[in-house]
């Protein structure tokens, strides 16, 4: 499979977890380092642990996580190791639908890809 069939599976399977209101599996994308950066509207979250739990927080039951839906608009590489990925954002809920933007950067852990930044907005 190639890097980009890769990443898009595990954005696929991010979505499938979400909508399962498993954010444990959803954080699965992510890598699990001090040195993951995630950049949201409260500001810049550091380590694969503060996003964890900064997702709990913000999303405290499946209600409040509602249907995600991605949008990916690109995927492209920068170099071997590494790819960038720009996209849309949306939550399905009762009462509204928030939505955004997301730029990631991706990195090739031998045969794995996992996010190690993240600017959703």
């Amino acid at each position: 499979m190639k890097a980009e069939e890769k990443i898009r599976t595990v954005l696929a399977e991010q979505q499938e977890c979400w909508n399962d209101g498993d954010i444990d599996c959803f954080m699965q994308g992510y890598w699990k380092s001090d040195s993951l950066r995630f950049i949201g509207k409260s500001g810049i979250n550091y380590g694969w642990r503060a996003t964890l739990d900064n997702y709990k927080k913000s999303y405290p039951d499946k209600a409040a996580m509602g249907k995600l839906e991605f949008d990916i608009l690109n995927v492209e590489p920068m170099g071997t190791e590494n790819y960038l990925v720009t996209g849309k954002w949306k939550l399905i809920r009762e009462s509204d639908e928030p939505n955004g933007l997301f730029t990631l950067i991706w990195k090739r852990f031998g045969d794995e890809w996992k996010i190690i930044y993240d600017h959703s907005s």
